[in-house]
This record gives C-alpha cells, structure tokens and sequence, in this order.
C-alpha cells in the first residue's frame, strides 16, 4: 500500500478493493488534474452500484419558496430582495394553499420548501405555513427549512434547537432539506455568507434532527471561490456527521450559478468539474447512501451523464424553482415524469419512483401514490 500522503489511482482503487476509507490526502488526489475523469468515473460508478444497482431515483416534487425578502447578503444569492426592493414578494395564505393543490393534482409526494428570512415575520408566520399545508393536503410530504432558517428561528424565539424542531414537527414538517451548507470552511465562508449559521451551527442543527428521528439531506456549492481542500474538508465534516448519526440520506452537490450575483466576474463550474465533483463525493461519502445530479443546477445533459459518475437520484420534476433559476440556471422550470423516465432509461438504469424517505411509490389506476411495502427506507441507519 502506498504512503497515504502521496496517493496514486493505484493505492486509491486498493482501498476502496479492500473495503477501507478513502483519506483527506485521496480526496484531493482524486479532484486533482493528474487523475482523468473516465477512470474516476468508473471508480464511482462501482461504488454506486454496490450501493444502489440498476435503480435510478425521481420523485415526483413542487418548490414554495414563500418570500425572496432576507435579512441576509450571502454574497452568492441572486434569489433574496431587499424588503422594499423592486423584486420583493410575500405569499399570503390563499396562494400558498393554491401551490398545495396544484401539488396534490400532478401527483406530488414532496413539497420542498425554503426562502428567505423576512424582516417582519415571526417565528409563528412559517410555522403556520407548515400548518396550513398539512392540514390542507396531509398526503404530501413537507420538507421545509434549511439549518440556516432554523438558527434565525432559534434567534427570533429564544428557543433551543430541538424546541424549535418539535413545534415544527407539531405543525407538520417530515424532514430538513440540506441548503445553507455552502462551504463549511471559515476562511471560504465568512467571504460568502460572513453573518448567517456557521459550519458548527449548521452541522448541530442537523445533529439534533437526526437525534429527533428527522431524516435530512446535505448539500455543498462549488465552483466559486474554494479550493480542492475546501471541497474534500466539506465532505469530511459530513461523512463525520454521518457516523455519528446516521440521518443523511442524499447528498446534493450544487454548481454555482454566478448571474446576478456578487460574484458575477465568476465562470460557472464545467460539466467536467461537476462530473468530478459528483464522482470524488460518490468515493469520499461511503456512510451516505444516495447522491443526487440536481438537473437544476446541472442542466438535464450534465444531470443524465452524472448517472454513470456515482448519482443515483435525479430529484425530480421540481415543479416551481426559483433560487437556480434567478442566478442563471438555463435548465427547464419542470420536467414531466416521462421526460424523466426517458433520460434514465436511456443510461441503461431502471427509474424508480421514490418519496422523499426513498421508499418506492407505485401508482394505481387513478395515478394515486401509496408506498410499496416491501420497500425498505434506505436512510443510512
């Protein structure tokens, strides 16, 4: 076995042969030049399939982002507006309630929610939000608030963590989405998003969702200012997470969008960057069971070829994005079940239908979703 601090393709492909843990020192190996993407790909693609087999995962999916007002100015964001700037909105009750029955009809299981953190509104103005939808439409799945809007809700009521989780959990919420990561790396962060949860706060809140029995997803954006290190350190402090808790079920790589962002002089990320990024993530995340090309982010080609580089999910038709979208994105705004379906067939993969615990859905006659029950929750323990 070569010396880990001097890896080769060679003594990364005796680790992962031999069962063992790839290291800091492999991972930026492996993000590195001298390593070429068609054979990390096929290290990848291995991993996946010992993983996942032939499945490949879609759901069938809305976004609510209720108001783009923040209190902050991550420096990446072209999403948030100013409470009073030209661009700025705020949902009322009778239009949120809308987006949940324009859910429910085209079959959504999940309904993903997140946006900005509005000046005015309080903790109860977002808890309501979940109320009302699950009370309303108690078949969809609400995965709601990243760890950054759970820490302003912290700030906003005084309440610990958990007591903020359980209120939530009350109201209706199923699982936390991964936003807010970015990059975990302090000298990289406090340059994007200097004032709002830090990696510690953002990895405790997680903590105490898994504690709680909360499945989540993690994410991290690249392509901007990090570095190799920063990326592979990133990676490290959720695969740590994970064995302690064992809560993550996806990882979602997101390539940086730089229009109409402070960081606008920036290229976006390459499909080869973001095939390596998917593929690196794929070998370095042993304990996390599924990762995700966010067509999104990606673009549909990119998102289909991640498919043969360590992803097994494509999200889904991911109805209503707007945060991609505002910086750039020139993916569709949705995609039809069967232009999914299409795009995983046509890697050779069988498309599975999941909700957003992974258990499969089938559809009877009326197209109405229920769970396969022999299907087990793949949720990483």
């Amino acid at each position: 076995m070569h010396d880990d601090s001097t890896p080769t393709i060679a003594s990364v492909r005796e680790k992962l042969e031999a069962g063992q843990r790839l290291s800091f020192a492999d991972g930026v190996f492996l993000f590195g030049p001298q390593v070429s993407l068609h054979e990390l790909g096929a290290l990848a693609e291995l991993r996946r399939r010992a993983l996942n087999g032939n499945w490949a995962y879609y759901n069938i999916n809305a976004h609510l982002n209720p108001t783009n007002v923040c209190v902050y100015r991550c420096v990446f964001c072209a999403f948030r507006s100013d409470l009073r700037g030209g661009r700025a909105y705020l949902m009322d009750g009778d239009q949120i309630r809308a987006r949940g029955q324009e859910a429910v009809d085209h079959g959504c299981t999940e309904m993903h929610i997140v946006g900005g953190l509005h000046h005015e509104k309080k903790f109860d103005w977002y808890v309501n939000i979940l109320r009302m939808l699950h009370e309303s439409f108690p078949q969809l799945h609400l995965k709601a608030w990243t760890a950054v809007e759970i820490s302003w809700f912290e700030q906003l009521t005084g309440k610990s963590v958990r007591g903020v989780l359980e209120e939530l959990v009350a109201a209706g919420l199923g699982s936390l989405p991964g936003g807010g990561a970015e990059i975990f790396h302090r000298d990289v962060r406090d340059r994007l998003c200097e004032h709002k949860a830090d990696a510690a706060k953002w990895l405790d809140i997680h903590r105490t969702a898994h504690e709680m029995g909360l499945r989540s997803n993690c994410t991290m954006l690249y392509g901007h200012i990090e570095t190799d290190h920063h990326r592979v350190d990133h990676l490290l402090r959720l695969r740590a997470l994970q064995d302690e808790t064992g809560g993550f079920q996806t990882f979602v790589p997101l390539a940086f969008h730089p229009e109409n962002t402070g960081l606008a002089h920036l290229r976006a990320p390459s499909a080869p960057v973001d095939l390596r990024t998917i593929a690196v993530s794929r070998l370095l995340l042993d304990n996390i069971p599924h990762i995700k090309a966010y067509w999104v982010m990606l673009g549909v080609g990119t998102a289909q070829l991640a498919l043969a580089y360590g992803a097994d999910d494509l999200d889904g038709t991911v109805r209503h994005e707007l945060i991609g979208h505002d910086a750039g994105a020139t993916s569709p705004t949705a995609l039809s079940v069967d232009e999914i379906r299409r795009l995983i067939l046509d890697t050779g993969r069988e498309p599975v239908e999941r909700d957003t615990l992974y258990r499969h859905v089938v559809r009877d006659s009326d197209q109405q979703a229920r769970w396969h029950a022999g299907a087990p929750i793949a949720c990483g323990g």
